[in-house]
């Protein structure tokens, strides 16, 4: 008996070893891998944002600058569009 409770210790002890040895891989590859891989999609995402907003923005300039130039129109356009969306949300 003594024997194998040594075994099963040993064996205990062999895992628990495994297990910190497998931590501090996990650790060092989100540090060395995750971390920056999350940073470069941060910057990534934050840029395409910019880039959209500004393509909004010039969008809506754009826009301005036809309702201001045909303001009936614009009147006429923004009615039929509300009396569709009012339509269709019946």
């Amino acid at each position: 008996m003594p024997t194998s409770f040594k075994n099963v210790t040993d064996q205990a002890e062999d895992a628990m070893t495994q297990i910190a040895r497998l931590r501090d891989q996990v650790e060092a590859l989100m540090r060395d891998k995750v971390v920056p891989a999350m940073g470069d999609a941060a910057e990534r995402a934050e840029a395409a944002a910019h880039d959209a907003a500004d393509v909004m923005r010039e969008r809506a300039s754009a826009l301005s600058v036809v309702v201001r130039n045909r303001p009936l129109a614009a009147i006429c356009v923004a009615a039929v569009v509300g009396f569709l969306l009012g339509r269709t949300g019946r």
